[in-house]
């Protein structure tokens, strides 16, 4: 004996889309009502000097881009270089003065010393960076260099960053 199935007629399926529409606004709403947005990277505040007028050739206020004649006063500068070697322990090298540092401790130390030293006058920082040093690295360098105080407390006004050009001039 052969069984012979039953077929069964299937009806239309009605799909209720007020409650599809209800629960996708729903959610919706949680997702933008939870959403945090993590706070910058990297945020670096830099405390720099107020706005004054530029004094020209004449005496008077000049305007931006005008020629007074005479050169801008050339600002004295310490020079940190950041540099990416696999050779030195952490695989960073520091270079303060022309000379090489292994440590950021040592880096650390150093520059309080360059910069609290009274005889001594930076005006700016200049932090030279290569191209394969980690972010990281470099956050702790710039993290030394804000907290800098020069022997009478004052902090350093110029923090300049830039790219080492690399050995290769590629």
């Amino acid at each position: 004996m052969s069984r012979k199935k039953k077929s069964r007629k299937h009806g239309d399926v009605e799909l209720n889309l007020t409650a599809m529409l209800d629960m996708a606004f729903q959610l919706l709403a949680f997702f933008i009502l939870t959403f945090r947005v993590a706070p910058n990277e990297g945020q670096i505040l830099i405390n720099l000097p107020p706005p004054a007028p530029v004094e020209g050739a004449a005496g008077g206020p000049s305007k931006i881009g005008e020629d007074t004649g005479t050169p801008p006063k050339p600002q004295v500068s310490l020079i940190v270089n950041i540099m990416a070697d696999p050779k030195a322990p952490t695989g960073i090298l520091y270079g303060l003065s022309g000379k090489n540092i292994s440590s950021i401790q040592t880096l650390e130390s150093s520059l309080k010393a360059d910069v609290g030293n009274a005889n001594t006058k930076f005006e700016q920082l200049i932090v030279g960076i290569d191209s394969g040093v980690h972010y990281a690295d470099v956050m702790k360098v710039i993290e030394i260099c804000s907290k800098l105080r020069r022997s009478n407390g004052e902090p350093i006004a110029g923090l300049s960053l830039v790219e080492n050009p690399s050995p290769g001039g590629k």
